[in-house]
């Protein structure tokens, strides 16, 4: 059911300069910052050879990576995505299979455009799953 690895994001609570750690230490290509307010976060994407790291900065007073950077205040991973090729249908399997589906458990648009799901960390080794229509 698993493609390849989409990104894994970092929650940071200062995304110019967490820009920057990667830009100038690293050398690496950075996007511009993109606010998605439905999921309450303000993204770049830092873009390597063989898949991406997020960087996720609050956006709002309700967005749930403040209530993460409150338990991590320098920040930390947050998640991994993962694509799959028909999102609804990995949803209803890992149902089955007994797997927790955050929010409604039906998909919203991610930051790339694209339909995606959350997945309960209890339920991943103790890992945030984000799963992305490919």
């Amino acid at each position: 059911m698993l493609g390849r690895l989409n990104h894994v994001a970092i929650a940071v609570p200062d995304l110019e300069a967490g820009c920057q750690v990667y830009k100038t230490m690293l050398g690496a290509r950075v996007s511009e910052p993109q606010a998605e307010p439905d999921h309450g976060v303000t993204v770049v994407f830092v873009e390597l050879p063989n898949t991406k790291i997020e960087l996720l900065e609050p956006l709002g007073e309700n967005s749930p990576i403040q209530a993460f950077l409150d338990k991590s205040p320098s920040g930390g991973i947050h998640h991994v995505c993962y694509e799959v090729e028909d999102i609804i249908s990995a949803r209803d399997h890992l149902k089955a299979e007994g797997a927790r589906v955050l929010g409604d458990g039906e998909p919203k648009t991610g930051a790339h455009g694209k339909p995606v799901l959350f997945l309960h960390p209890k339920d991943f080794c103790g890992t945030l799953v984000e799963l992305e229509q490919a």
